[in-house]
C-alpha cells in the first residue's frame, strides 16, 4: 500500500497543483533526488523532464554521455534496476559509470522504466540516500509513481483550467525545447557522414566524448558547428582544417 505522502503527491499531480514535481516526488520518496526522463528521437534517448536537485541532473547527464548505467539498463530490459549501494556493484557491469558516480557523490540509484510490455516511454531515476538502503515502502511508492506516470504518458491528461502545462501534463509530450537537441542533431549528421544507423552514430559520438574526456554536448556542438567530422574511419574524427577532433 502506498504511503499517505505519495498518495497526496499523486492526487496533486493529477490536479496540476504541483509547481515542482521532482522535488515533491523526492520528498515523498525520502530520496536524495529524482529525474523523470522521456524517450525521444529516432535513436531514442532519455530527455529530462523533471529533475531535482542538481546532483540528479549531473548523474543523469553522466548516464547519457556514457550510455551505460541503471537507467539505460532499465529502458533496455523493461525491468526496474535497483542498486541502492553502487559500492557493491561489480566493476565490469558499468566500468565507466561507477568511478564517475563515486566522484559525484552518488551512493545508490534505482531506475524504474515507464512503459507497458515492449512499449518504452521513459524512465524514473531515484537517487538513494546516504544509508544506502531502499525500504519496502519506498519501492512500493516508486512503482506506484511509475505506474501513474506511465498512464499519463500513454493516455494523456487534460490541461489545467489556466491552460498551463503542469504536473502530469508535463509528461504528455516531448519537451518543447529539448535540452539535448544538439546531440540529436549531431547524431543525424554523423549518421549521414558515416552511412550508419542512428544508433551506431550515437555510439560513435559517445565513444569520442569518453575518449577525449569532454562533455557529450560539447562534442555534439562541434559536429553541428562543422568543427568536427566523423567521416574518416581510418584516422578517427577530425576537424575540417586537418587538425584532430
Amino acid at each position: 500500500m502506498i504511503s499517505d505522502g505519495m498518495a497526496e503527491v499523486l492526487r496533486s499531480l493529477r490536479l496540476g497543483e504541483v509547481s515542482d514535481p521532482a522535488r515533491a516526488c523526492a520528498q515523498a520518496l525520502g530520496a536524495e533526488g529524482v529525474v523523470l526522463s522521456l524517450l525521444v528521437g529516432p535513436a531514442p534517448t532519455a530527455e529530462p523532464v523533471w529533475c531535482h536537485p542538481e546532483l540528479s541532473a549531473r548523474f543523469d547527464e553522466l548516464q547519457f554521455t556514457l550510455g551505460e548505467g541503471p537507467g539505460p539498463d532499465a529502458v533496455s530490459t523493461g525491468w526496474p534496476v535497483v542498486e541502492p549501494d553502487l559500492g557493491r556493484v561489480r566493476p565490469e557491469r558499468w566500468p565507466a559509470l561507477l568511478p564517475a558516480a563515486r566522484d559525484l557523490g552518488v551512493h545508490g540509484v534505482c531506475c524504474f522504466p515507464l512503459g507497458i510490455g515492449a512499449i518504452r516511454v521513459g524512465v524514473l531515476t531515484v537517487l538513494c540516500d546516504g544509508d544506502r538502503r531502499l525500504s519496502e515502502q519506498q519501492y512500493t511508492d516508486a512503482t506506484a509513481l511509475t505506474a501513474a506516470l506511465t498512464g499519463a504518458f500513454l493516455n494523456g491528461r487534460p490541461s489545467g483550467a489556466d491552460g498551463n502545462v503542469r504536473g502530469f501534463d508535463m509528461s504528455l509530450d516531448p519537451p518543447s525545447g529539448l535540452r539535448r537537441a544538439v546531440v540529436h542533431q549531431a547524431t543525424g549528421m554523423i549518421s549521414v557522414q558515416l552511412g550508419v544507423a542512428m544508433e551506431e552514430a550515437l555510439l560513435r559520438l559517445r565513444a569520442h566524448a569518453y575518449s577525449s574526456e569532454r562533455p557529450l554536448g560539447e562534442i555534439a556542438a562541434d559536429v553541428v558547428g562543422r568543427r568536427l567530422r566523423f567521416d574518416d574511419d581510418v584516422s578517427g574524427p577530425h576537424s575540417p582544417d586537418g587538425g584532430k577532433g
